[in-house]
């Protein structure tokens, strides 16, 4: 049986700039970084040390020559927060592509872009 969800893939373009989108501008931290010497190189980043599920930056060129079949797109991440407000207001004034906030079913929700389009959402949680 499955009890969590552990890691979520992210094929970026640009790891370095990756990083430095989810550290700075989302308060993120690298969790670990690894290199096997041989050009495969992931980072592991969670929203704090002890995040029971974490985001992997893999090297999107690479994968695509190791595993040709694979789909490299982003997926499709929601993330939660407890103050949907300030977290808009602070995204904007970094420069980072905002939409407005909605009102959804399941609560207040906005989503943001990446420094590569990749678009995500975040949800008001209590």
């Amino acid at each position: 049986m499955i009890s969590k969800v552990g890691q979520i893939m992210l094929y970026v373009n640009n790891q370095d700039e990756a990083v430095r989108f989810w550290t700075e501008a989302l308060g993120f931290h690298v969790i670990s970084e690894e290199n096997n010497g041989q050009g495969m190189r992931w980072i592991e980043i969670a929203p704090a040390q002890d995040a029971d599920t974490s985001i992997i930056l893999h090297n999107k060129e690479f994968v695509a020559k190791m595993s040709p079949g694979l789909n490299l797109g982003a997926p499709s991440l929601m993330f939660f927060t407890v103050n949907l407000d300030e977290l808009h207001k602070d995204l904007i004034s970094k420069n980072i592509k905002v939409g407005e906030i909605v009102n959804m079913p399941s609560g207040r929700v906005f989503n943001f872009a990446d420094d590569e389009d990749n678009y995500f959402a975040v949800m008001e949680k209590s």
